[in-house]
């Protein structure tokens, strides 16, 4: 047996890189170029952007920043280059190589973002960015090419930097995913899972801490430079020193960062995020000794999350009825709390057999005791029909065997839960199912987001329709009403296509849309998740939604859209007057007042008053 255990190669070195000050190379004008950009200034570097051609060629968010001086942005096609090669892939890595040369300070790092392009003729090829590798690998500089990762020295881990809960700033702390190109959604989804079981309070738990780390250095001298809790012993239970009068500076300064590493180790996240410096001085200077580990009763409770989720299956009656039965169930848009009654008495109590759509979050399906069945639908793009006959096929077997059947779907079965097929195919089969109601994300998703579907003096109506028809068919979109909220389902993944139905004025509008024209100013909101922890909510105009879509990456489905002026009513300090006679005149001032200087804002996750719940 090896004394240690033995490396198994596949994965990458993790590492913290501090770029402060250091000159980090962005080649691309896109979006991707921008999330580059954006990671590289909260690390403080200094970002040179290369752009072929130019300012006016690069990506909204990448102009702004350059004008406002936070990036130097140079047109990549005219660096002088010390070639005459014509080819771009020869052309681009010798000005890259002069660039580099000629720059006062060493580039530390460099970043090809233009390899992803939805137009071909912008997308950098592979033998460009192999040229470009080559150069800097000559140099030394490593290189992360997007979406060629054999070309990659270093790749972007799915990252999340944690805010303060209470003043909303963003913390220092960060925690990255990656599944070493082995799913890069996936990591996305690990990404959020993480960040949804994590106190809301981590961030100023981490702020705190710092402060109690940058306070146990103060009244000492330079015998604690460099000191630090990590240098304590591995096991945390050894006793932390008195304070004696004889003790040297080197000794106080030992004893309090072992203080640090006690309480970092084993009080709550919620306690330390409310450490006071009056209770810091306390722990620092070892006043309340090993009491001081002990919470006090005004100290906020722990919050627990798992132990009353399960259901003892005891609960369940385990001997079948003589004759099965089906319930269509709808579980709300996602959130637990928001099951109804008979909804949680239906998979808590009566269920034998729970067959599950796949948008069901787990959360919902954790309520379900250990010894029922649970089957996840099957359903991806291509095999929605087959999957569905399954289901069906599968309740029906099971209702003869005397099961009782939990059909579970999100929302409201009746909303394009395809509910009423399986009504009438249970019922040619002997089986008449019960149907139980769902809070409808159509309402409650909206609501989450803090948008009123209808409100006086702004929206009198609201009308629900489905992004995509039977087959993936395009459908017919109802025509803009002033006063009327338009709710699209299933419509997020066809973004472009129903922007331009909504919008379009072309001669086969007709067809395509029942009604006038949506101005291009009309706000819009994409919910995604709606109801969950890792929700969120991209508010902006028709104009703008498909680039503030682009522009936060990765999609987190499901999603819904809502459009009408109902998206604003609620902003702020309200805005009621959109009914009013002649205020369509002054719809510009209304957006920008809703939206400031930006083109669209991105909220994420819930209030703090739902957790708890």
């Amino acid at each position: 047996m090896a004394a240690f255990p033995a490396p198994v190669p596949g994965v990458s070195l993790l590492l913290a890189f501090k770029p402060t000050q250091k000159n980090v190379v962005i080649i691309g004008g896109n979006g991707i170029a921008a999330k580059r950009v954006f990671a590289a200034l909260e690390a403080e570097a200094k970002v040179l952007l290369l752009v072929k051609g130019g300012l006016d060629a690069a990506c909204e968010e990448l102009r702004w920043r350059a004008k406002q001086g936070q990036v130097e942005l140079f047109d990549l096609d005219t660096l002088p280059c010390a070639s005459a090669m014509p080819a771009d892939n020869w052309r681009d890595a010798k000005a890259l190589d002069s660039f580099i040369y000629t720059r006062p300070a060493k580039v530390h790092l460099v970043c090809i973002a233009d390899t992803v392009s939805t137009n071909p003729a912008n997308r950098r090829t592979y033998a460009s960015a192999l040229e470009i590798t080559s150069v800097c690998r000559h140099r030394n500089i490593p290189v992360n090419v997007t979406d060629m990762p054999d070309l990659c020295d270093f790749t972007f881990m799915s990252t999340q930097r944690f805010a303060d809960a209470e003043t909303g700033e963003p913390s220092s702390l960060q925690i990255g995913v990656t599944t070493n190109g082995h799913g890069c959604r996936l990591a996305g989804r690990v990404r959020r899972d993480i960040v949804a079981s994590l106190p809301k309070e981590i961030g100023a738990a981490v702020a705190k801490v710092g402060q109690l780390r940058d306070l146990a250095h103060i009244p000492v001298g330079p015998e604690a430079a460099g000191l630090t809790e990590d240098g304590t012993p591995v096991t945390p239970n050894e006793p932390v020193p008195q304070r004696t009068h004889e003790e040297t500076d080197a000794e106080r300064a030992r004893r309090r960062m072992k203080w640090v590493a006690q309480v970092s180790e084993y009080w709550s996240i919620r306690r330390l995020a409310h450490l006071t410096e009056r209770e810091m001085d306390a722990i620092l200077d070892g006043q309340e000794g090993l009491g001081a580990l002990v919470p006090s009763a005004s100290s906020p409770a722990p919050s627990i999350v798992d132990s009353d989720i399960s259901t003892s299956i005891h609960d369940l009656d385990l001997v079948p009825s003589r004759s099965g039965r089906i319930f269509l169930v709808g579980s709300g848009p996602g959130h637990p709390s928001l099951l109804t009654v008979a909804t949680h008495s239906a998979l808590t109590k009566h269920a034998d057999l729970v067959l599950s759509d796949k948008l069901v979050p787990e959360a919902v399906l954790a309520l379900i005791p250990s010894g029922v069945e649970v089957r996840i639908a099957r359903k991806f793009p291509g095999n929605a029909e087959g999957a569905q006959m399954e289901l069906m096929e599968a309740a029906v077997e099971a209702a003869k065997r005397g099961l009782t059947v939990v059909r579970l779907k999100q929302g409201d079965p009746t909303v394009y839960g395809r509910a009423g097929e399986e009504v009438i195919y249970f019922r040619a089969r002997g089986f008449e199912p019960v149907v139980v109601p769902g809070v409808s994300s159509v309402l409650a998703g909206p609501t989450f987001a803090g948008i009123p579907v209808t409100q006086r003096g702004a929206a009198e109506s609201f009308i629900v329709c489905t992004g995509v028809g039977r087959q993936g068919k395009e459908v017919k979109l109802p025509g803009y009403e002033r006063g009327r909220t338009l709710v699209i389902l299933m419509g997020v993944a066809r973004l472009p296509q129903v922007l331009d139905a909504l919008q379009s004025t072309d001669e086969n509008s007709d067809r395509r849309r029942d009604g006038p024209a949506f101005p291009s100013n009309v706000p819009i909101a994409l919910i995604e998740r709606a109801s969950m922890p890792d929700q969120r909510a991209i508010c902006s105009t028709l104009k703008d939604i498909s680039a503030a879509l682009e522009s936060v990456g990765e999609q987190r489905p499901p999603g819904m859209l809502v459009i009408g002026w109902s998206v604003l009513s609620l902003w702020d300090k309200g805005d009621m007057t959109v009914l009013e006679d002649g205020a369509e005149a002054h719809d510009g001032e209304r957006v920008k007042l809703w939206l400031g200087d930006k083109l669209w804002r991105v909220t994420e996750g819930l209030g703090a008053e739902w957790e708890g719940w």
